[in-house]
């Protein structure tokens, strides 16, 4: 069973059908939507500030997830993919975004609708990411536009997917 401890009196709140990993670790003001999974190894820690996440939010291994004490809260928007090893820190990551494998996105980030931060990119602090865009690169800058076979093939496609395989460990 994963990790789920209160801090300072306040527990994690779960919405419906989310899937934790045994060793993943969800501690704290954390408030989850419907459909979501955190997975292997991940971290989830609202203890020095809160965490809000909208609904079909998938947290992949290693990621974490984390805020800055009394300065910079995260909220995560419906529709969210955060890779493989992806730090979240103290941002605003509005619907439909996918954050790459390995990215970093910094404190006081905006992730704009729609967009995809690319693997290993990193997202300086205070950076705005514009609706529909790609970000690429260390730091991170604009690549392109995001068209329909990207939103589709990737950014919805991800989360759908990791919502089915959220059902596999479910049984």
């Amino acid at each position: 069973m994963a990790l789920i401890k209160p801090v300072k009196g306040v527990s994690p709140k779960f919405g419906n059908n989310c899937y934790l990993a045994e060793n993943s670790t969800i501690v704290g003001d954390v408030l989850m939507g419907d459909d979501c999974s955190i997975w292997f190894n991940a971290v989830v820690r609202g203890d020095v500030h809160y965490i809000k996440m909208g609904n079909k939010v998938n947290v992949q291994d290693g990621a974490c997830i984390h805020c800055t004490y009394q300065k910079s809260p995260t909220h995560i928007g419906n529709n969210v993919s955060i890779g493989h090893n992806a730090v979240v820190h103290g941002c605003t990551v509005h619907d439909n975004v996918l954050i790459g494998m390995g990215a970093i996105v910094m404190d006081n980030c905006v992730i704009g609708s729609n967009s995809i931060i690319a693997a290993g990119a990193v997202v300086l602090e205070n950076t705005k990411v514009e609706p529909g865009s790609v970000y690429a690169g260390v730091p991170a800058k604009k690549v392109k536009d995001i068209n329909s076979e990207l939103q589709k093939g990737e950014i919805e496609r991800i989360a759908n997917n990791y919502v089915m395989y959220s059902g596999w460990f479910k049984k």
